[in-house]
């Protein structure tokens, strides 16, 4: 599961930054003729967050293996593709009603978090001795 946390993180942190730059330039009139300059930027922002969110969990399941970070992989992942991907479609194409599904995304990126604080407390307790 390391492996395929490392590999996502750099999929889609390269993708995020080629992404952010391509709508900065190339799409910029579009976005700006749509008025979703500011939701391609959210889309970005939370793209490449998540993404470096994503190389922490698989640093992390080198180190510290567990049930809560397997899962944080694919919930981070899938939660990238439909938080930041509707946002980058809606922005493109105009297609507001796709703003319904965002949240989906959110939420999964929301239960990672939550996945990642589960893998905390499930760790032993350190104690130091006196």
């Amino acid at each position: 599961m390391q492996r395929t946390a490392l590999l996502s993180a750099s999929i889609l942190g390269g993708l995020g930054v080629g992404l952010g730059a391509f709508g900065a330039h190339a799409l910029e009139p579009t976005l700006i003729a749509n008025d979703h300059v500011d939701t391609y930027e959210t889309g970005t922002l939370y793209h490449l967050v998540h993404a470096v969110l994503l190389l922490g969990i698989g640093i992390l399941l080198g180190q510290q293996p567990g049930k809560y970070l397997n899962l944080a992989v694919w919930t981070c992942t899938i939660g990238i593709l439909i938080f930041s991907g509707t946002l980058y479609i809606l922005s493109i194409f105009n297609l507001n009603w796709l703003g319904v599904v965002t949240p989906l995304g959110g939420l999964l990126l929301i239960v990672t978090w939550g996945l990642l604080l589960l893998h905390v407390f499930s760790l032993p307790h350190e104690r130091k001795s006196t």
